[in-house]
């Protein structure tokens, strides 16, 4: 119940710390935190490492901190970069700023990430409709935490379809293009190997990461409604001659970030009536 708790004491400290209470939280992804002004007014920031059993963020692009504010009116808590299963933290501490962000009231889940595309190009925003979690380990593994949801929580429909359909009417209306696919989340940090792409292709994946899936799952045993955007930032390993580079990730994710900040923001206001 450690666990339990130190979440219950993160939701105590913040509603000290904090005015806003959010409907709507967001997940920005690698190469996507810098592009929170765009869309957000900004009230407060609170570091990860500053609460009780959270860890620090080691990636570079990911500053590891809440933004509170509003995005088009719409109270709403941002995570600038997440923490993830590869930094040698455990699924528990991967998903706990999820879990937070739910205790504290947000009713949607908002996940972007950096993908490859297995089938999709460069520069593609992907909407997530589905996702394969088989090659990470669970977040809901070990004693169930009753207070956040039941033991076998269902995944027929993880990424919500009235939210989807917010976002593709949306990203139409601001022509911008919006591929719909299926996202892995694989351990990381290695990229993944030509085979091992052939093979999440044969599987029915569009998108390939390091994210996400797990925070998505953790969402829904809370009940939280959950919709996805993946940004398309590189070719997956064997479908181009360029080496794979986090830095070539990060850079190709803020060359695609503006898009996805007109989608959130001019999104934000129909998705909590999605």
């Amino acid at each position: 119940m450690r666990e339990l708790q130190n979440l219950l004491q993160c939701r105590k400290l913040l509603l000290e710390k904090i005015a806003i209470r959010p409907a709507l939280a967001l997940v920005l992804g690698s190469g996507l935190g810098a592009i929170a002004a765009d869309f957000m007014e900004i009230e407060a920031t609170v570091d990860y490492e500053t609460l009780p059993g959270f860890v620090r963020s080691t990636v570079a692009g990911h500053r590891g901190r809440f933004l509170f504010g509003t995005i088009s009116g719409v109270p709403a808590v941002v995570m600038q970069g997440r923490v993830h299963y590869y930094e040698g933290y455990s699924m528990q501490q991967v998903v706990a700023p999820i879990r937070v962000m739910g205790l504290l009231g947000a009713s949607v889940l908002f996940l972007t990430n950096a993908a490859g595309g297995i089938d999709l190009n460069t520069g593609d925003l992907m909407l997530i409709t589905d996702h394969i979690s088989s090659f990470v380990p669970s977040p809901l593994i070990g004693e169930n935490l009753e207070k956040l949801g039941g033991r076998f929580p269902d995944m027929t429909e993880v990424y919500d379809r009235g939210l989807r359909t917010v976002l593709s009417r949306t990203a139409e209306e601001l022509t911008i293009p919006l591929r719909e696919g299926v996202y892995v989340q694989v351990t990381g940090p290695n990229f993944e190997t030509p085979a091992e792409i052939r093979l999440f292709k044969a599987l029915g994946a569009n998108a390939v990461g390091m994210s996400t899936v797990c925070e998505a799952i953790a969402a829904r045993h809370m009940g939280m409604r959950v919709c996805g955007v993946s940004s398309i930032t590189n070719e997956a390993a064997g479908l181009s001659p360029t080496p794979l580079s986090h830095k070539a990730v990060a850079t190709a994710g803020e060359n695609i970030s503006k898009k996805l900040a007109r989608l959130i923001q001019a999104s934000a206001p129909q998705l909590m009536n999605g």
